[in-house]
């Protein structure tokens, strides 16, 4: 098993290192076997693991693309609402508006 050494306070203790383990399911990782890596430095022990965590990252980022997109259309609808139809553009109390 490859293990890191960090010295705390000058007592050694052992940290495990990075590729012992998948990331996902946390199986032991073999030295003579695939490693299966994602997004540079995300060790996996098969591409089933790294898939299925590529998949949950998507997911979560499509969530918050839709998200965003949610708060731009909610704000585009405020706006126009109060009667800014005249190309005037409203600014908050308190706000400072350089040009």
């Amino acid at each position: 098993m490859r293990t890191a050494v960090a010295y705390i306070a000058g007592n050694a203790h052992q940290q495990p290192h990075f590729l012992d383990s998948c990331y996902l399911c946390h199986k032991s990782l073999n030295r003579r076997s695939d490693i299966f890596m994602y997004r540079g430095d995300t060790p996996f022990c098969s591409p089933d693991c790294r898939q299925e965590q590529i998949d949950m990252d998507e997911a979560g980022e499509s969530r918050w693309r839709m998200a965003a997109a949610k708060r731009v259309s909610s704000n585009h609808r405020i706006s126009e609402t109060s009667g800014q139809s005249d190309g005037k553009r409203s600014v908050r109390t308190g706000t400072l508006a350089v040009a």
